[in-house]
């Protein structure tokens, strides 16, 4: 019955992780596919630039929220009959947060909904890291919106933020769940992969800077 029940609320998670809130939104209230124009990204940040800020920013809100109610699909376990539930300490709890988070965002690059082609995952994982630790995520926030201010790259402060977070879990949170560690370092190594164009572009001058709070 456990691991049944865990394996539902899994699938839950992916599924979660895969509602293309910009590639709907931008269809129904824009009649645009997002994944047309731009960078051709199906995320918050193509979605402020294609579609404006309010779009950008009900994107942006749901995105995070997908990340946020998948970890938060553990706390369910407390209403069902699983065995030695009572016995589960923080690391348990937080293992299977990860497990979560990480098929919602899994869900967001790969939404079964939308073809399989989907964002980057950034929103969705800053979601995700919230319900974890939102002490750890505010850090993370900080540090990406000072890299903003300072250079406008978004590709560029959410990597620096990503990155920050393992950094900071271990020697200011001193979190040592490792797990949770690991998580951190495969998170950033993934968030740069991903990045890659973004990062010939910074090196070549040629990346896009963002006023992600213009009038569409």
């Amino acid at each position: 019955m456990e691991i049944l029940i865990i394996s539902v609320l899994a699938i839950l998670s992916y599924l979660l992780g895969s509602i293309p809130s910009s590639v709907w939104l931008g269809m129904h209230f824009a009649n645009v596919d997002v994944r047309e124009h731009g960078s051709g990204n199906a995320g918050a940040t193509n979605t402020f630039r294609v579609l404006g800020k309010k779009l950008g920013t009900a994107v942006l809100l749901m995105d995070v929220a997908k990340g946020l109610a998948a970890v938060s699909l553990v706390y369910l376990l407390k209403y069902v009959p699983i065995t030695n539930h009572s016995g589960w300490g923080e690391t348990t709890i937080v293992n299977l947060q990860l497990l979560f988070g990480i098929l919602a965002v899994v869900g967001h690059i790969f939404p079964v909904f939308a073809q399989f082609k989907g964002g980057k995952g950034i929103a969705t994982l800053l979601g995700m890291v919230i319900g974890i630790s939102y002490p750890l995520a505010l850090c993370c926030i900080a540090i990406f919106l000072v890299v903003l201010f300072a250079t406008k790259y978004v590709s560029l402060s959410s990597m620096l933020a990503t990155i920050s977070y393992p950094i900071l879990a271990f020697f200011v949170f001193h979190r040592t769940e490792i797990l949770l560690l690991l998580f951190g370092i495969v998170a950033a190594i993934m968030v740069v992969i991903t990045h890659k164009k973004n990062i010939v572009r910074l090196v070549n001058g040629q990346e896009s800077k963002a006023n992600l709070f213009r009038k569409k």
